[in-house]
């Protein structure tokens, strides 16, 4: 119950910010799924550019499989 209260919301409406949350309706786990994917695809373009162009496209091909586990594992059940 230590939920921070903030009021950037544009109906000026608080909105209550759970402790595990990076961001405003971004959790953790989820956090951490979207800055793997960020980093795979900043070190593709990294390795695309710098002459390995092989090991850039399979290092990028890996941004898609991150985030199709991140939703695999992170779904929310279809009856909630």
């Amino acid at each position: 119950m230590n939920a921070h209260r903030e009021t950037n919301e544009p109906s000026g409406v608080a909105r209550t910010r759970n402790p595990g949350e990076v961001l405003p309706g971004i959790d953790t786990p989820k956090a951490l799924f979207l800055l793997a994917a960020g980093l795979s695809f900043l070190m593709s373009v990294y390795l695309f550019f710098t002459g390995d162009t092989d090991r850039g496209i399979f290092v990028g091909i890996w941004v898609p499989s991150i985030l199709s586990a991140g939703a695999l594992l992170l779904g929310r059940n279809s009856n909630e």
